[in-house]
Protein backbone atom coordinates (compact mmCIF):
# COMPACT_ATOMS: atom_id res chain seq x y z
CA UNK A 1 0.00 0.00 0.00
CA UNK A 2 1.39 3.60 -0.72
CA UNK A 3 0.92 6.48 1.39
CA UNK A 4 1.18 9.95 -0.03
CA UNK A 5 1.20 13.22 1.82
CA UNK A 6 -0.40 16.33 -0.07
CA UNK A 7 -0.60 18.84 2.92
CA UNK A 8 -2.83 20.14 6.28
CA UNK A 9 -4.76 17.03 6.88
CA UNK A 10 -4.90 15.23 2.82
CA UNK A 11 -3.72 12.15 2.10
CA UNK A 12 -4.03 9.70 -0.60
CA UNK A 13 -3.68 5.60 0.17
CA UNK A 14 -3.32 3.51 -3.01
CA UNK A 15 -3.96 -0.60 -3.03
CA UNK A 16 -4.07 -2.65 -5.94
CA UNK A 17 -4.46 0.71 -8.40
CA UNK A 18 -7.58 1.86 -6.41
CA UNK A 19 -6.98 5.30 -5.21
CA UNK A 20 -8.28 6.99 -2.00
CA UNK A 21 -7.60 11.13 -0.81
CA UNK A 22 -8.96 11.80 2.20
CA UNK A 23 -9.89 15.44 3.41
CA UNK A 24 -8.57 17.75 0.68
CA UNK A 25 -8.39 21.39 1.22
CA UNK A 26 -10.13 23.77 -0.71
CA UNK A 27 -8.44 26.12 -2.52
CA UNK A 28 -6.53 29.16 -0.33
CA UNK A 29 -8.09 27.76 2.10
CA UNK A 30 -4.67 26.84 3.85
CA UNK A 31 -2.08 29.55 3.77
CA UNK A 32 1.19 28.42 1.89
CA UNK A 33 -0.52 25.80 -0.04
CA UNK A 34 -1.05 25.57 -3.40
CA UNK A 35 -4.43 24.37 -5.08
CA UNK A 36 -4.84 20.69 -5.15
CA UNK A 37 -4.04 18.68 -8.47
CA UNK A 38 -4.94 15.51 -7.66
CA UNK A 39 -6.95 12.30 -9.10
CA UNK A 40 -8.31 9.55 -7.00
CA UNK A 41 -11.46 6.80 -7.15
CA UNK A 42 -13.13 7.74 -3.68
CA UNK A 43 -12.84 11.07 -1.74
CA UNK A 44 -13.64 10.94 2.06
CA UNK A 45 -14.10 14.01 4.09
CA UNK A 46 -14.19 14.17 7.84
CA UNK A 47 -16.21 17.60 8.47
CA UNK A 48 -17.48 19.94 6.15
CA UNK A 49 -14.79 22.25 6.56
CA UNK A 50 -13.61 23.84 3.61
CA UNK A 51 -9.73 22.79 5.06
CA UNK A 52 -10.86 18.82 4.80
CA UNK A 53 -14.01 19.05 2.09
CA UNK A 54 -12.64 20.41 -0.91
CA UNK A 55 -14.51 17.80 -3.05
CA UNK A 56 -14.12 20.13 -6.57
CA UNK A 57 -10.58 19.95 -5.69
CA UNK A 58 -10.08 16.03 -6.66
CA UNK A 59 -10.64 14.75 -10.28
CA UNK A 60 -12.81 11.19 -10.16
CA UNK A 61 -11.65 8.71 -12.44
CA UNK A 62 -14.59 6.78 -12.65
CA UNK A 63 -12.35 4.02 -13.95
CA UNK A 64 -14.57 1.14 -12.44
CA UNK A 65 -11.54 -0.40 -10.81
CA UNK A 66 -12.33 -2.54 -7.93
CA UNK A 67 -12.30 -1.04 -4.35
CA UNK A 68 -9.91 -3.40 -2.11
CA UNK A 69 -10.62 -0.89 1.18
CA UNK A 70 -13.17 -1.93 3.26
CA UNK A 71 -13.60 1.66 5.08
CA UNK A 72 -15.58 2.20 8.58
CA UNK A 73 -16.59 5.65 9.81
CA UNK A 74 -17.05 7.00 13.63
CA UNK A 75 -18.34 9.61 14.46
CA UNK A 76 -16.98 11.83 16.95
CA UNK A 77 -16.21 15.45 18.06
CA UNK A 78 -14.45 18.51 16.78
CA UNK A 79 -13.88 19.49 20.10
CA UNK A 80 -14.18 18.58 23.48
CA UNK A 81 -17.89 19.35 24.08
CA UNK A 82 -19.32 17.71 22.22
CA UNK A 83 -19.75 19.43 19.17
CA UNK A 84 -21.01 22.40 20.68
CA UNK A 85 -18.06 24.52 19.46
CA UNK A 86 -17.46 23.05 16.00
CA UNK A 87 -19.50 20.24 15.19
CA UNK A 88 -19.03 16.51 14.34
CA UNK A 89 -16.12 14.89 13.03
CA UNK A 90 -15.40 11.45 11.27
CA UNK A 91 -12.61 9.30 12.17
CA UNK A 92 -11.95 6.72 9.17
CA UNK A 93 -10.57 3.16 9.11
CA UNK A 94 -9.76 1.90 6.07
CA UNK A 95 -8.51 -2.04 5.52
CA UNK A 96 -6.73 -3.52 2.87
CA UNK A 97 -3.58 -6.38 1.74
CA UNK A 98 -3.87 -6.79 5.98
CA UNK A 99 -3.40 -2.92 6.72
CA UNK A 100 -5.25 -1.16 8.90
CA UNK A 101 -5.09 2.65 8.54
CA UNK A 102 -6.58 5.07 10.61
CA UNK A 103 -7.36 8.68 9.83
CA UNK A 104 -8.87 11.47 12.68
CA UNK A 105 -9.69 14.06 10.69
CA UNK A 106 -10.18 16.83 13.14
CA UNK A 107 -10.49 15.09 16.35
CA UNK A 108 -11.06 17.49 19.02
CA UNK A 109 -11.06 15.20 22.16
CA UNK A 110 -9.62 11.53 23.34
CA UNK A 111 -12.41 9.15 21.61
CA UNK A 112 -14.83 7.08 23.51
CA UNK A 113 -14.31 3.71 24.72
CA UNK A 114 -16.47 1.63 22.30
CA UNK A 115 -14.40 3.55 19.37
CA UNK A 116 -10.73 3.11 21.12
CA UNK A 117 -11.63 -0.71 20.42
CA UNK A 118 -12.63 -0.22 17.14
CA UNK A 119 -9.32 1.64 16.36
CA UNK A 120 -6.82 -1.31 18.21
CA UNK A 121 -4.72 -2.89 16.40
CA UNK A 122 -3.65 0.10 13.67
CA UNK A 123 -1.31 -0.24 11.62
CA UNK A 124 -0.86 3.52 10.68
CA UNK A 125 -2.66 6.57 12.19
CA UNK A 126 -3.00 9.95 10.73
CA UNK A 127 -3.14 12.06 13.60
CA UNK A 128 -3.39 16.05 13.84
CA UNK A 129 -0.87 17.60 16.24
CA UNK A 130 -1.35 21.29 15.73
CA UNK A 131 -4.18 21.45 18.38
CA UNK A 132 -6.07 24.54 18.70
CA UNK A 133 -8.71 23.24 16.13
CA UNK A 134 -7.93 19.82 17.58
CA UNK A 135 -7.00 17.93 20.59
CA UNK A 136 -4.06 19.15 21.92
CA UNK A 137 -0.71 17.13 21.62
CA UNK A 138 -0.51 16.07 24.98
CA UNK A 139 -4.41 14.00 24.12
CA UNK A 140 -2.95 12.78 20.79
CA UNK A 141 0.42 11.61 23.18
CA UNK A 142 -1.72 9.35 25.06
CA UNK A 143 -4.04 8.38 22.39
CA UNK A 144 -1.47 7.43 20.51
CA UNK A 145 0.41 5.31 23.43
CA UNK A 146 -3.39 4.06 24.42
CA UNK A 147 -3.51 2.39 20.62
CA UNK A 148 0.16 1.38 20.19
CA UNK A 149 0.00 1.51 16.09
CA UNK A 150 2.71 0.45 14.42
CA UNK A 151 3.40 3.68 12.55
CA UNK A 152 2.09 7.49 13.62
CA UNK A 153 1.94 10.40 10.95
CA UNK A 154 1.76 13.79 12.11
CA UNK A 155 -0.50 16.39 9.77
CA UNK A 156 -2.19 19.72 10.35
CA UNK A 157 0.44 21.09 12.14
CA UNK A 158 2.18 24.72 10.60
CA UNK A 159 5.81 24.80 9.31
CA UNK A 160 7.47 27.83 7.92
CA UNK A 161 6.02 27.98 4.90
CA UNK A 162 2.50 26.76 5.33
CA UNK A 163 -0.85 26.04 7.85
CA UNK A 164 -2.04 28.58 10.14
CA UNK A 165 -0.31 30.51 12.72
CA UNK A 166 -2.30 29.18 15.58
CA UNK A 167 -1.14 26.11 15.01
CA UNK A 168 1.59 24.58 16.78
CA UNK A 169 4.68 22.91 14.89
CA UNK A 170 5.61 19.36 13.95
CA UNK A 171 8.83 19.60 15.55
CA UNK A 172 6.78 20.55 19.25
CA UNK A 173 5.17 17.50 18.64
CA UNK A 174 7.84 15.05 18.31
CA UNK A 175 10.28 17.15 21.05
CA UNK A 176 8.13 13.98 23.23
CA UNK A 177 8.22 11.11 20.35
CA UNK A 178 10.65 8.33 20.22
CA UNK A 179 11.52 5.86 17.11
CA UNK A 180 11.43 9.64 14.69
CA UNK A 181 11.97 8.92 11.16
CA UNK A 182 11.60 11.39 8.28
CA UNK A 183 11.35 10.97 4.83
CA UNK A 184 12.90 13.56 1.82
CA UNK A 185 9.75 12.50 0.04
CA UNK A 186 6.12 13.18 0.69
CA UNK A 187 5.05 9.10 -0.31
CA UNK A 188 6.24 6.25 1.73
CA UNK A 189 5.01 2.29 1.31
CA UNK A 190 2.91 0.62 3.76
CA UNK A 191 3.53 -2.83 4.98
CA UNK A 192 1.76 -5.45 7.09
CA UNK A 193 3.96 -6.57 10.35
CA UNK A 194 5.75 -4.03 10.92
CA UNK A 195 7.24 -3.73 15.10
CA UNK A 196 5.88 -1.89 17.67
CA UNK A 197 6.22 0.47 19.08
CA UNK A 198 5.53 3.29 17.66
CA UNK A 199 7.09 4.42 14.96
CA UNK A 200 6.72 8.43 13.97
CA UNK A 201 7.02 8.49 10.46
CA UNK A 202 7.41 12.52 8.94
CA UNK A 203 6.44 12.97 5.08
CA UNK A 204 7.84 16.24 3.97
CA UNK A 205 5.76 18.06 1.81
CA UNK A 206 7.22 18.58 -1.93
CA UNK A 207 7.44 22.30 -3.30
CA UNK A 208 4.64 21.84 -5.98
CA UNK A 209 2.56 21.89 -3.19
CA UNK A 210 3.65 25.28 -1.71
CA UNK A 211 3.10 28.45 -2.88
CA UNK A 212 6.26 30.68 -3.92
Amino acid sequence: MKLQYLGHSCFKLESEGYEIVLDPYEKDSVPGLNCLDVEADQCLCSHGHGDHCGLECVRLKNSGAANPFQIERLESWHDDRKGALRGGNAIHILQAEGLKVIHLGDIGCMPEDWQLERMEHADVILAPVGGYYTAEPEVIRKLIRRLSPAAMVPMHYRTSQSGYPVLKTCEEYLKDCENVTVYDADTTRLEAGQPRPADTRILVLKQRALKD
